[in-house]
């Protein structure tokens, strides 16, 4: 749609001269996308797919804005296209609870913010709900490329999820200080146009960001600055890649 495409070509094909074809980078970011509300999911794809930015996608089974859930099976063609556009996937939980404390060694309380209910699990139960994700995404696409990584809902952990889901072969993968982009925040507080410059000015090599498929809050969306923000960012010469395997710290 015209409103939202702000940007002339000519524009963007100015901005948009990546480092990565020329041979040289200023520095390297790595992209992650959590689970949510998923209302600019394929237009948020297709940025991505324009520019060759490959992401490390962190999946749940949460409610979409079809009034589906991510990892049902109404989303297998939109998974499929991101594993044949070399997208890297790692888990974010199933159910996309939140972890809430140590009540005693081994366990750990986990709350939905929903009202969904909440348990403590063992380390059984922990390293079943990190590898739900992605034994859902193999069944779908079995050539997926899955990394033994994981991130916690609003990367709040606690010391113990951590060495239980160490003990089970995952990373805990956070973002940097200065990684989140801000499409969680409110957009009368927070305009696009400010997070846009707040973000172009501040990222710098080796950032770990974070965005999410469309956050069903924010009124004014994310993704309808995404594209001048990579092309910015590849007009400081930077370079985007997938997470390794261990994680960046």
């Amino acid at each position: 749609m015209p409103g939202r495409r702000a940007w002339t070509a000519g524009a963007l094909s100015l901005l948009a001269a990546p480092a990565l074809a020329q041979g040289r980078c200023a520095g390297t970011l790595y992209l992650t996308i959590d689970t949510g509300w998923s209302r600019e999911a394929e237009e948020i794809a297709a940025i991505l797919s324009r520019h060759g930015i490959r992401a490390t996608l962190f999946l749940a089974n949460e409610r979409t804005f079809r009034g589906d859930r991510q990892l049902e099976p109404g989303w297998a063609d939109f998974w499929r296209a991101r594993a044949r556009e070399g997208h890297a996937f790692a888990s974010h939980t199933w159910r996309h609870w939140y972890f809430r404390g140590d009540p005693s060694p081994g366990h750990v309380a986990y709350a939905s913010r929903q009202g969904e209910g909440q348990e403590v699990l063992d380390a059984r139960s922990l390293c079943a709900e990190l590898a739900r994700p992605m034994d859902a995404l193999r069944a779908m696409v079995p050539e997926a490329q899955i990394l033994p990584l994981w991130r916690a809902p609003g990367g709040q952990v606690t010391p113990g999820a951590l060495r239980m889901a160490a003990a089970c072969g995952l990373t805990h993968q956070a973002w940097t200080a200065r990684g989140f982009l801000g499409d969680e925040l409110d957009s009368a507080a927070h305009p696009n146009a400010a997070l846009l410059r707040r973000n172009l000015t501040q990222i710098r090599d080796g950032e770990v960001l974070v965005m999410h498929w469309g956050v069903r809050s924010r009124r004014e969306p994310f993704a309808l600055i995404l594209e001048p923000l990579v092309t910015g960012l590849l007009q400081r010469g930077f370079c985007f890649a997938t997470l390794p395997s261990a994680g960046i710290r």
